[in-house]
């Protein structure tokens, strides 16, 4: 008999590229992280700007096992008579350097809009955590730790990302300290670490909406959308605080979430649901004035029970990602629906259901998300953004594997957030580096994009050719085990496309030399970097 496959709508052109591409593949490399330190100069005090581009240049060129302070002033300032001098004065411009993380990553907010922005670019909200083996680190605690999938000795913090056709990178970090961190018995560490006295407990959701604030607040950043997993989607009171700021969310929730579909599985309608006041029972007693769902109302129903009730012909397949296996395609549907707020009728949006393609060893898994996206947007706009998780889980690989991103022995507050601060900052010259080896090769633009990516100023062409890799990724919204395949295949990628923004930057007589052209017993002379 003959079998009809359905057919699939393509969406890989709306999703950034994944590339495998390291600082090496650039022989004016110099030149490009020169003018992006140069871009940052002007936070940092006159005796800073040399250690803030050491500390970024290590990140990024550093061959060392692990890109803490120590192993990155051995490997690129030599292992001379004034080494120990130098490990301590990078300690201390890490751990108690003043200068202002928020200024920086406001800077970096601007300059990522610029290169990656547009109108309907995504925020991706996520976790990631760090094994740690003692207790001294500043937020530590048995908790769940997701590099190890178990309750774990770890720190947590929580990101927002961006994401757009044209790549993807981090904007910002919170750190997340347990309660426990609150009471008598952390008071020692709560001073040795430096915690500001002003800093009041917050749950990881309030971590991330104020992420979200603090961009959105000014604009900075071009978004539409913000994406997360069930880990933040199932926070009603998170998602209605992302609507406030205009922003469409498509947060992953779990299985026996509760909604009223305002559609039946086969498709036709299904009444909304309606609260009222009751009557007064009996003339005694103040009359009721809080509003009860009716008891005529219908039922709200579990998301994973309304979908199994769908007949097959009413599910689309879409091609979503082109993951290292070959391309993900994955069934979906979409339906309107009420929210739940309190147990009572809330705000209506849409349910997104979208499931692998079962094979002869494994069955479909599901994935249910939320949106408050207008009734009019098309499908394949929510399905899209569903494809959209994967990039801050590579952001997570790549911080971690290529620019040192869980490698600090910092213990203090400050110390933590300065760090993470030039990660991110690493990270970004990574993405910028894939835009311009895109348009000096004229690779792929997503989604057809005709503009070239911005030169950093003084920047020359590029000899020499990268080695490209399928842009490949795990089934987005599974964690950084699934996310891993992106990982894998992009290697140090941070994305693909064209619109790299120019630095106003234009010192380009510096010169920074790379891990490999630095000899380790030379002194800090031999190179221009004069640190003291």
């Amino acid at each position: 008999m003959l079998t009809i496959e359905p057919p699939v709508i393509d969406l890989l052109d709306e999703v950034p590229v994944a590339r495998a591409v390291t600082v090496a593949d650039l022989d004016d490399f110099l030149a490009e992280l020169a003018a992006y330190q140069a871009h940052y100069a002007p936070f940092f005090r006159p005796d800073q700007q040399d250690w803030a581009a050491f500390y970024l240049r290590g990140l990024l060129t550093a061959d060392v096992v692990r890109k803490n302070i120590e192993a990155m002033v051995l490997r690129l300032l030599g292992a001379g008579p004034d080494a120990d001098n130098q490990v301590r004065a990078a300690q201390y411009f890490i751990s108690q350097g003043r200068w202002d993380d928020a200024a920086v990553l406001a800077a970096h907010h601007r300059l990522v809009d610029q290169t990656l922005g547009e109108d309907d670019g995504v925020l991706l909200l996520d976790g990631s955590d760090v094994p740690k083996q003692g207790t001294h680190s500043v937020g530590v605690a048995r908790q769940w730790c997701g590099a190890t999938g178990k309750r774990d000795n770890c720190q947590a913090g929580v990101y927002l990302g961006y994401a757009s056709r044209q790549g993807y990178t981090l904007l910002d970090r919170r750190l997340y300290l347990p309660e426990a961190w609150f009471t008598a018995a952390y008071r020692d560490r709560w001073v040795a670490c430096g915690i500001p006295d002003a800093t009041r407990f917050q749950t990881k959701h309030a971590l991330a909406a104020a992420l979200v604030d603090g961009v959105m607040g000014e604009r900075r950043v071009r978004a539409r959308w913000v994406a997360c997993d069930e880990g933040f989607g199932n926070s009603p009171a998170l998602l209605d605080q992302l609507a406030a700021h205009a922003l469409w969310y498509l947060a992953e929730v779990p299985c026996d979430w509760l909604v009223w579909p305002l559609t039946e599985p086969d498709g036709t309608p299904r009444p909304a649901p309606w609260t009222w006041v009751p009557p007064l029972a009996s003339a005694r007693g103040r009359p009721p004035t809080v509003a009860r769902r009716h008891p005529d109302s219908p039922p709200r129903v579990r998301v994973d029970a309304w979908a199994a009730q769908v007949p097959a012909e009413r599910w689309q397949r879409y091609r979503i990602l082109e993951g290292s296996k070959g391309p993900l395609v994955a069934e979906v549907l979409t339906v309107r629906v009420i929210q739940a707020r309190d147990g009572l009728p809330g705000p209506e949006g849409w349910l997104v259901i979208r499931r692998t393609l079962a094979t002869a060893t494994e069955a479909p898994v599901s994935k249910y998300y939320l949106s408050n996206a207008p009734a009019e947007t098309p499908e394949a706009a929510l399905v899209r953004v569903s494809g959209l998780r994967w990039p801050i889980e590579s952001c997570f690989t790549e911080g971690k594997s290529e620019v040192g991103l869980d490698h600090y022995e910092v213990r203090s507050w400050r110390g933590w957030q300065h760090h993470l601060t030039l990660v991110i900052l690493a990270h970004f010259f990574l993405t910028r580096l894939v835009l311009l080896l895109n348009r000096r090769e004229g690779g792929r633009r997503p989604g057809g994009a005709d503009g070239g990516a911005g030169r950093l100023p003084g920047g020359r062409r590029r000899s020499g050719r990268a080695a490209a890799t399928p842009g490949g990724a795990g089934q987005p919204g599974r964690g950084a085990a699934a996310a891993g395949g992106a990982a894998a295949a992009a290697g140090a990628g941070c994305g693909g496309g064209a619109g790299a923004g120019p630095l106003s930057a234009a010192a380009q007589d510096r010169r920074l030399l790379l891990a490999s052209q630095t000899s380790p017993a030379g002194p800090p002379g031999a190179w221009p970097l004069t640190l003291g």
